[in-house]
This record gives C-alpha cells, sequence and structure tokens, in this order.
C-alpha cells in the first residue's frame, strides 16, 4: 500500500464519504487512488479555491471531516481563503497539497514553493492558516503523521489542518499500515471552578435581574440542542442567538427573542439593555454581535462566558465568570445544579416583548422586488430540516432579518472572516454531508458571479444545491457604506449575464423572477426537481436592510 492508498484507507475508517480538489501533475497519482475507492466520492471543481470552501460545507454541519486537496504550487496556494474560513469559524478540515521532492528542492522546480531560493514559502503560509501544517517526508510515518492530524482537526476548538506530500514520497511504500485511532476528549474544567461558575449563575437567576441566554455556533458543534431547549424552557429563560446559530432553536419557542447584534431583532436589543445576567455559551463576541465591539456593551452586567477556546475567554469583554468548556457538558452541569438546588423558573412578569423582523413588507420598491420580501417569500416555503446559506452582503443581512426557521430549519452566513462567494460553494459541501436535508444558497449577484462555474460541479456530480440570486446589479452593501460615509460611491456596477441561458448551458434549470407568482412558482418546481437549479430575482438596490454602518 502506498502513500495515496493509506490516506484514501484511513479517510474511508473515519467515515469521510466526499472530497473535494483539483487535478495536478504532483497529485495526479492520489486521484488514481481515489478512483478505486468504493466508499468516497471524489469531487473535482473548476477551481480549488471552490474546493476549500466546499470541504469547509462538508464539516459545517456535520461531524465529519471535510477534505480537500490540490497539486503543489498555484493548486495549493488557492487553498487559503477556505481554509482561513475553517480556521475563523471552528470547522475541522484537513488540506492535501503536493510539494517539491527533497532532491529537486531550491533549483527552481516547476511550482515549486518551498520558499528556498526565492521560491513562495508554502509551509510558513499554510502554518499561518491552520492548526498544524506537516511535510510528510518518509511514508514510513504516514499513519501517524496523519492520525495526528486528523486528532488535531478535531481537538479543543476545532479547525484546518494540512498535510504536504512530496512528489516522490505520494507513491512510495507504507511498512506497517494501521487503523488510525482517533478519541477527541471533550475539552470541561476541573469540578470546582465548574461548581464555582454553576453556583455564581444560580445566585444571580432572579427576575429582577432579567437573565438572558446567547447560543452562538459552539453549541451547534457540540450537539447542545436538547441541554439548551431543557434549560429554556425548564427555567424560562429569554434566549438570543448570534446570526451563526440562527434557526438552532426554533424561533417560535415563547422564550426565543430572536437574533442579537447589529443587525439583529429590536426585541433581543432592546431586552439585553436591562439584563442584568448574561449567559453566552459558544460564541466569540464576533463585531456584528457586539455593535462594533462597543466597549460599554457589558456596563452593569454580570458576563457568564462558556467557550471551549481559552483565548476567546476575556478577549473582547472581560467575564465575571468563566468556563473554557465544550458547550454541552457545561450547560448539562449547569441544569444539573440548578435541579439540585432547587432553583425555580423565572416568574411570568419579564417584561419580553418580541420585536421580530416580521412586518409586513410591500411586494414591489422601486418598480423591482422588495428583497425583504423576498426573503418572507423564501421562509413561508421553506421545507423541513432546510439549511439556508447566505453569503457576503446585503443578502445575508436579509435573509436574517426576515427569515423565521422554526421545523430544525438551519441558517448559516460566512462567518467572521467572511470572503465572498463562501458560502456559494460551501453549499454544495453542505449537501454532500447533508443528502437528505434541502440546501438553498440564496446569494448576491456579486457572490455567484464569483464563483458561478462551480454550477457544472453541480451538474456533474447531480449535486441539488438551489442558488436564489439576488441581483441588483450591485455591490450593495458597500455602495451603503460609502453614501453613509463619504454622500457619494463609484465602482459600485455589476454587469450580470443572462442567468437562465447560463444555468440551461451548464445542463442546469432555471427562471427568472420579477414578481411573486413568478418567483413562488419557480421555488416550487426547484424543491420537487432535486437538480441543481438557479432563480434569478430582480430585487431594488436602493433599499437597505436592518444594520448598523461601521466607519471603522
Amino acid at each position: 500500500m502506498d502513500v495515496n492508498e493509506t490516506v484514501v484507507k484511513i479517510l474511508e475508517d473515519i467515515g469521510v464519504d466526499h472530497v473535494f480538489g483539483g487535478s495536478g501533475q504532483v497529485n495526479a497519482s492520489m486521484l488514481l487512488a481515489l478512483n478505486k475507492s468504493e466508499k468516497i466520492k471524489t469531487i473535482i471543481i473548476q477551481n480549488e479555491q471552490a474546493a476549500s470552501f466546499m470541504a469547509a460545507g462538508y464539516g459545517m454541519f456535520s461531524n465529519k471531516l471535510g477534505v480537500c486537496f490540490a497539486t503543489l504550487g498555484p493548486g495549493a496556494f488557492n487553498l487559503f481563503s477556505g481554509l482561513a474560513v475553517a480556521y475563523s469559524d471552528s470547522i475541522p478540515m484537513l488540506a492535501i497539497t503536493g510539494y517539491t521532492s527533497q532532491k529537486m528542492r531550491g533549483k527552481g522546480a516547476l511550482n515549486e514553493s518551498s520558499g528556498l531560493s526565492r521560491t513562495p514559502n508554502a509551509p510558513a503560509m499554510f502554518a499561518a492558516t491552520t492548526k498544524k501544517s506537516v511535510i510528510l517526508e518518509d511514508a514510513k510515518y504516514a499513519v501517524p503523521t496523519i492520525e495526528e492530524l486528523i486528532y488535531t482537526a478535531f481537538e479543543g476548538r476545532p479547525g484546518p489542518v494540512h498535510l504536504h506530500i512530496p512528489k516522490d514520497v505520494t507513491i512510495s511504500e507504507v511498512p506497517k499500515y494501521r487503523p488510525v485511532n482517533i478519541t477527541i476528549p471533550k475539552v470541561f474544567e476541573e469540578k470546582a471552578q465548574v461548581e464555582a461558575f454553576c453556583k455564581g449563575f444560580a445566585d444571580n437567576f432572579k427576575a429582577e435581574n432579567k437573565p438572558m441566554l446567547l447560543v452562538g455556533y459552539g453549541c451547534i458543534r457540540s450537539g447542545a440542542k436538547e441541554v439548551l431547549e431543557k434549560l429554556i424552557n425548564t427555567w424560562k429563560i429569554p434566549f438570543a442567538t448570534t446570526m451563526d446559530a440562527k434557526g438552532y432553536l426554533s424561533e417560535d419557542n415563547e422564550f426565543s427573542m430572536g437574533v442579537f447584534g447589529s443587525s439583529g431583532d429590536a426585541g433581543a436589543n432592546e431586552y439585553f439593555e436591562n439584563c442584568k445576567t448574561f449567559l453566552a455559551v459558544g460564541n466569540c463576541f464576533a463585531e456584528n454581535a457586539t455593535f462594533s465591539f462597543k466597549p460599554t456593551l457589558m456596563d452593569g452586567k454580570k458576563l457568564f462566558h462558556i467557550n471551549i477556546d481559552r483565548h476567546e475567554l476575556d478577549k473582547v469583554y472581560i467575564s465575571d465568570y468563566r468556563l473554557q468548556s465544550d458547550a454541552r457538558p457545561a450547560l448539562e452541569s449547569l441544569v444539573s445544579y440548578l435541579e439540585n438546588n432547587k432553583v425555580s423558573p423565572l416568574g411570568e412578569n419579564l417584561a419580553i416583548v418580541k420585536k421580530h423582523h416580521d412586518e409586513e413588507l410591500p411586494e414591489f420598491s422601486n418598480g423591482k422586488m422588495h428583497p425583504g420580501y423576498l426573503v418572507q417569500l423564501i421562509s413561508k416555503q421553506l421545507p423541513e430540516n432546510a439549511v439556508i446559506m447566505g453569503d457576503a452582503g446585503a443578502n445575508m443581512l436579509w435573509l436574517s432579518a426576515y427569515l423565521k426557521l422554526t421545523k430544525n430549519q438551519w441558517y448559516q452566513n460566512p462567518g467572521s472572516f467572511g470572503p465572498m462567494a463562501s458560502n456559494v460553494n460551501g453549499s454544495i459541501g453542505v449537501k454532500c454531508a447533508n443528502p437528505n436535508r434541502p440546501v438553498i444558497c440564496a446569494c448576491g449577484d456579486g457572490d455567484y458571479l464569483m464563483a458561478g462555474f462551480e454550477l457544472l460541479t453541480c451538474v456533474k456530480n447531480n449535486i441539488p444545491v438551489i442558488y436564489i440570486i439576488f441581483d441588483n446589479s450591485e455591490f450593495n452593501v458597500i455602495k451603503k457604506f460609502l453614501l453613509s460615509n463619504f454622500g457619494e460611491y463609484a465602482y459600485m456596477d455589476i454587469l450580470n449575464p443572462d442567468y437562465v441561458k447560463y444555468a440551461e448551458s451548464c445542463g442546469a434549470k432555471a427562471w427568472r423572477a420579477t414578481k411573486k407568482e413568478e418567483f413562488n412558482v419557480a421555488y416550487a418546481e426547484a424543491l420537487k426537481l432535486n437538480k441543481p437549479c438557479i432563480i434569478d430575482v430582480v430585487v431594488d438596490g436602493d433599499v437597505y436592510p436592518p444594520m448598523s454602518i461601521s466607519k471603522t
């Protein structure tokens, strides 16, 4: 068994069933090994950047390892954006790239990126965008090296790892193969610290303190839904979510306040103002969730913060009580403490005034569909268990505001790193990891144009992602930023193709909608087809989503 076959065998053994990558000379022999696999479907992409985003999507809502691969040099460098997403958004991921053979290094070999003799320094660049990057110099270390990398990807706060395989090593024989053993321990504090945290929360859990819970994406990674629901429903705790956790708990729960933050729901933001006991779980206090890191945000409040990464604790706001812990075991301990100490639920007089973005919007604005109205249409027909992906720009803010997710429907935006087109491609990986869940990418036209050729990847591999394009022919949020801060804008216009003809030329189905009836017909048919589809919706670019525009 050579190194290529060993890599494939290990991925099979840990349950990976899709990998994403591009063809190249140095990794070409790996394609032969993948081609022999009966357990792994290999998705060959149009651009390696898309492979990295797909791998991130594959690991986003699953306990699986996202895997992408590329040849050395330029192919490898195309993976950086997706690795950066996985790094900032806590997604377990393995990138495998080719590397120059040892005897060739420093001579300026084709695509060399060893950092020698004025070649790009790939080891340094991958080290900067992953939890760990390794060069496999000897085939006899293949199994323990890959085992350690996979462990690192899942251990503690999940994230990406990277493996360089030199051209001469990739076909070398592995002398001793053994199954890998990946057992990931839960991150959990010492008993005394957990006890102090739980006691502190119980002591401050009083109606007059208006306790509030903030649910972050770390709760999704930890599988904390059941214990969250018990905590909320038993002790009657008002809660909000970060944008990244929207929909994880049903938004029709009587204690749901919606999304918290700059583009969040007014009810959540207003209730927070009077809250004095604030429990934040699995979140990182990102810019959009803190009103651009407002310095006084936590003044007058007791902050209880649970995060798996100690670097996130006290990074933005100093906690009164903190736990470096996986979300689920920490919440289980809290629930147990409240039960054992017979802590009473909150009373009925918490002055919860729900103010979701559920107002009646006009269908048209300036003769084009109102983008918020479009989101309401999407929400009304959204199937149970659907995953809806926004992308960078106004589209994700409209979605965050006007989607109502109640039937195990999850939403995701591009996260803190936030590259355009990340979820145009990431949606494909999400669908591969969750084949029984409908996956819809509602993206801006600028997002789609950066990654549109991956529609061919969907068609070739029969990956039924539905793309709903917010077609306003401009970079809408940046235009708003310029107008708000400078009173003028420049270079914001986009030239869109005929998306119907484009989709048909790729072998996909598409519609163009300018009004409700056209959209509803297209949407219903797309959901039934179970094939890759595009719905191009012409929306007004002169209305803007609820948001706070910062000059910084």
